[in-house]
């Protein structure tokens, strides 16, 4: 079998919600390349795709690798380098999501809906918990800023479960062909 950019995790999921973490991370266009759209979007890489630098999950937003794709989305300073992965996070994400979630209206729509629907997988889906559970804030944050209710598990696996019958269930039928 070939070899594959996707973490083993993601290929485990059915193709469906694969194709949406897919359609979520090239980004969107237009925007500064250091920005908050951008560095979080690193971070989303680095959750779903392994590094092309060397096959292996980067998985904190600090770490330097990955290029400009998958590369950091947060600084670090070197007397914290030492620590390691266990170097809080977090908190510095939160509020790229404050800056992103600030500038959303200058966001394509599309985009941001892809976007939130990924968010979800991860924040349901990740195998790291604290990965998993960092995704599924910000999908809840997504949701509250569009004042719409968070999808539940169980109704993301049967829309996305590679059951047409099953997704036409939650399909417009305007939109379903």
């Amino acid at each position: 079998m070939g070899k594959s950019v996707l973490q083993d995790w993601v290929m485990e999921l059915p193709f469906m919600q694969q194709t949406v973490l897919l359609t979520a991370i090239r980004g969107p266009d237009n925007t500064p390349k250091y920005g908050p759209v951008k560095m979080l979007m690193r971070w989303y890489r680095r959750c779903v795709l392994l590094s092309a630098m060397d096959g292996r999950a980067l998985t904190d937003p600090y770490e330097t690798n990955g290029g400009s794709f998958t590369g950091p989305s947060l600084e670090v300073a070197p007397k914290d380098r030492l620590k390691g992965s266990n170097i809080e996070w977090e908190g510095a994400m939160d509020l790229l999501v404050d800056r992103y979630l600030q500038t959303v209206d200058a966001l394509p729509h599309h985009f941001h809906l892809h976007f939130m629907r990924a968010a979800a997988i991860i924040g349901y889906k990740h195998p790291d918990r604290r990965i998993r559970d960092w995704w599924f804030t910000v999908y809840v944050r997504f949701c509250r800023d569009m004042h719409v209710n968070c999808e539940r598990l169980g109704d993301m696996d049967r829309r996305l479960g590679d059951s047409r019958a099953q997704w036409l269930q939650y399909a417009d039928p305007a939109t379903a062909d």
